[in-house]
């Protein structure tokens, strides 16, 4: 099992070591380099993967998932309250081990991308591939997509997986400078360069050193400037506003836009040797409505995240609340989708986030019909959503919610496990 894990996430882009023992894996923890999660077993060779928890695991502060056959439930659901984040019962689908493993990536925040950092979705997870692919490749990027749709997230995770990842991101916002400070900001100035300098300044290009410039709304960069930018490409160099040294450019240029640049372009607010200059790599980051399986796991996401950030006890979302996020059409996209649950969140009274918490004294629009569901993912929906409620209604009290629903414990239990309802089982007081 070890081998055909490790051969699978080294598949999707994950870098692996593989321990076969719990000494194994204390020595190697030990060593320089540390890691972004770990997946282990509760049985192991010499000493019980508890024992480990113990002695290493709770320590280092990563993500950890364990692996346990179904006598040792007990033990993992012990080990889930005392820091662990989940486990899976073998035998299991390895894709279940691949959401868990992005999941709780997230979650924690974690510095490095890896797969379904993005998103779960198709479109994110081919997103995701083809950055992988570009990572150590220093041809300039542009990333283009509707206002809010995370192309900011993407070039973070293009830079945080590349050979570049130890150097600074730069992010600029060229819309939101000043027109007359942008040449200063961008390429700096020197000190009497003109009346208010009144000292050096370092411009983005010169800060970003060996990393990432990242050009947020490249559309709305001055036509002056543009050619600067032309050269800034073509040289590899630039000059401070005011200076006469030539300084070399070593960070590789992201950009992005929700404009149509070939229509800039045409309308001549967009120089034509500079779009095809930045448009060596076009990406595009569908909005929220093209990627409907996204919606619930970020709702999700930014939930745990406030709740954590605000210190509110908040258990999760209503089945009414996560039908109003599936029914809107989220215009502003998953920077919409944050800002409504942060503020829910912040003024929540509650332990379950409702629909009106999140679509306050309005009616949410319906979007469009690419939020239609498979079948088998509407029935899982169907399921989670009746199981909040049976929760919601008895206190959390998993035997009542058992009854309630009419199933065993057991059954109840797994189908939690499933999906990814595991938050409730450990706050659960009746759980195992």
């Amino acid at each position: 099992m070890g081998e055909s894990v490790t051969q699978r996430l080294a598949l999707e882009g994950y870098q692996c070591r593989w321990w076969r023992a719990g000494l194994d894996a204390i020595a190697g923890l030990n060593e320089p380099g540390g890691v972004d999660a770990i997946v282990c077993d509760i049985r192991l060779p010499d000493i019980d993967g508890e024992e480990l928890f113990r002695r290493v695991l709770a320590k280092i502060g990563v993500p950890i998932i364990f692996m346990t056959a179904f006598g040792d439930i007990e033990q993992a659901v012990r080990l889930m309250r005392a820091g662990a984040d989940d486990y899976l019962t073998k035998p299991f689908a390895i894709d279940a081990l691949l959401q868990k493993l992005a999941y709780i990536i997230r979650r924690r925040g974690a510095k490095v991308g890896l797969a379904g950092v993005l998103g779960t979705s198709e479109a994110m997870r081919q997103l995701e591939k083809l950055l992988c692919r570009i990572r150590d490749i220093d041809s300039s990027v542009l990333l283009m997509g509707e206002s809010g749709v995370g192309k900011e997230v993407a070039a973070k995770f293009l830079h945080d997986v590349s050979n570049r990842r130890d150097a600074p991101f730069i992010a600029v916002n060229c819309a939101a400078v000043p027109t007359e400070l942008v040449d200063s900001e961008l390429f700096g100035h020197e000190k009497g360069s003109f009346t208010s300098a009144h000292m050096l300044h370092l411009g983005f290009a010169e800060r970003a050193n060996h990393g990432t410039l990242f050009l947020d709304e490249i559309a709305e960069l001055p036509i002056g400037l543009q050619a600067k930018l032309l050269r800034l490409l073509q040289e590899r160099t630039f000059y401070r506003v005011g200076g006469e040294r030539q300084i070399s450019f070593t960070a590789r240029l992201v950009c992005a836009t929700n404009a149509d640049l070939r229509r800039r372009v045409e309308q001549g607010h967009f120089r034509k040797d500079l779009y095809y200059r930045l448009n060596v790599i076009e990406l595009f980051v569908p909005s929220l409505r093209e990627r409907p399986e996204d919606i619930l796991s970020l709702l999700r996401l930014f939930v745990a995240s406030y709740a954590e950030q605000f210190s509110r006890r908040i258990r999760g979302v209503t089945a009414q609340a996560e039908h109003a996020v599936l029914a809107y059409s989220w215009p502003g996209n998953v920077r919409e989708l944050r800002n409504r649950v942060e503020r829910a969140v912040a003024l929540a009274e509650d332990a379950w986030l409702d629909a009106e918490d999140l679509f306050p004294g309005t009616e949410p629009r319906l979007g469009n019909t690419k939020a239609i569901l498979t079948l088998a993912d509407a029935r899982l929906e169907a399921e989670r959503r009746q199981i909040i409620r049976a929760l919601q209604s008895t206190g959390g009290q998993m035997g009542a919610a058992a009854k309630s629903l009419k199933i065993s414990r057991t059954t109840l239990w797994d189908k939690m496990r499933r999906l990814e309802l595991s938050q409730a089982i450990t706050e659960s007081e009746t759980a195992y």
